[in-house]
């Protein structure tokens, strides 16, 4: 498998953002390259990076007016959830699946972090948030209620609630 290599593409002007999937995408480089007596401290290491990393995202759409039951956020838990259902496996020996788990991370992310992330990086700069303070600083920019999730490139309620009339 080819191992996924950094693209500007990928930069969605949240500086905290960008930075934290710079760091994703070198570690998960990391693994796919391991050696067998790497791979699982490797792979120990993405799943803490990943579960900072989301909890961190998780944080910022709860500030900014994301349901805590959105479609993101939701993503973020089940990925995680394998992950960490690969750290067993990996320790028990099936090394083979953690290997198989990190290729299918290097064609997953480019997709999560070109639609997902940048719906939430759009959001974001929307409502100007500081990813440091956890501050909005233009609260009237704010959604009246809560995000239910991202329908395609949408991301406010209004949005999703077009997008569905479109489609039906």
């Amino acid at each position: 498998m080819a191992v996924l290599q950094w693209s500007e593409a990928f930069t969605l002007g949240v500086a905290t953002m960008d930075d934290t999937h710079l760091e994703f995408v070198e570690l998960l480089a990391r693994v796919v390259q391991a050696s067998d007596a790497e791979l699982l401290p490797l792979w120990q290491e993405m799943v803490q990076h990943t579960d900072e990393h989301f909890a961190r995202e998780d944080r910022w759409m709860t500030d900014t007016g994301f349901s805590p039951n959105n479609c993101h956020t939701s993503q973020h838990r089940t990925v995680l959830k394998v992950m960490m259902e690969g750290s067993k496996r990996g320790l028990a020996g099936d090394l083979a699946v953690v290997r198989q788990m990190a290729d299918e991370l290097g064609v997953w992310f480019p997709q999560h972090a070109n639609a997902m992330d940048a719906a939430l990086a759009q959001h974001l700069k929307a409502v100007d948030y500081d990813d440091i303070t956890g501050q909005v600083r233009l609260p009237e920019a704010l959604p009246s209620e809560q995000i239910e999730g991202c329908h395609g490139d949408s991301c406010t309620p209004q949005e999703a609630q077009d997008a569905k009339l479109e489609t039906a």
